[in-house]
């Protein structure tokens, strides 16, 4: 794994935000939808050597995607399936959890996060350039796969519980809420051991959207 975990590592310093450039019209905030998640990092990606694959896995409740990551010298690396359950089971359904399944994969698999497209970027000022030196030879080390800036205890609660509330409108039945809170239990224990208030918050929006399915 030497060659793909070196190519990603430069890779990784070259992505992008995902900017929030989509609205979600259920609760009137912005959002990185797949196009700009894929944006944010395949030309990094590519250029380093790495073709970027999305997997698709049967499931006959919603979509299960699995982020590969192919490296010019065959070595291959996997992020692990993720599932979403289906809204509605049909064509439309169906491909709404797809999109939302690749999106959240392939955001936890490079460690990127959405930043609102505000114009804060273009007001950074430039980097000072650096003067060329020649590099001084290294010793020969193993490579290794540094770790994601993003996966912080705060990076990665503040992630999973912006899934949680872009999943929720979508929910049509009770048996949908529990089944995505049952397939991302760990994410819900990553939200609790961070901060018990948000995993509160949490627990009285599924209640309220459960009330709200019901009529009550």
């Amino acid at each position: 794994m030497k060659q793909i975990a070196t190519a990603l590592v430069k890779a990784q310093k070259e992505f992008g935000p995902a900017l929030k450039t989509s609205t979600n019209p259920h609760f009137r905030s912005k959002y990185a939808d797949l196009a700009a998640c894929v944006e944010a990092v395949i030309d990094a990606l590519n250029n380093n050597g790495i073709y970027l694959m999305q997997m698709t896995h049967e499931t006959p409740d919603g979509a299960m995607a699995e982020t590969v990551f192919l490296h010019e010298s065959g070595e291959m690396l996997s992020a692990g399936k993720l599932f979403f359950p289906a809204s509605k089971h049909d064509a439309q359904g169906y491909a709404s959890s797809l999109s939302y399944v690749r999106r959240y994969s392939l955001m936890a698999a490079c460690g990127i996060a959405p930043e609102d497209d505000d114009g804060n970027a273009a007001s950074k000022p430039a980097p000072k350039p650096v003067p060329k030196v020649e590099p001084k030879p290294e010793p020969k080390v193993e490579a290794k796969l540094e770790p994601k800036p993003v996966q912080t205890n705060e990076g990665v609660a503040n992630f999973a519980m912006n899934m949680f509330i872009e999943f929720l409108p979508s929910a049509k039945t009770e048996a949908e809420l529990n089944a995505f809170w049952k397939e991302n239990k760990e994410a819900v224990a990553k939200i609790k051991a961070h901060d018990e208030s948000m995993y509160v918050d949490l627990l009285a929006k599924f209640k309220a959207r459960k009330d709200e399915i019901n009529g009550n």
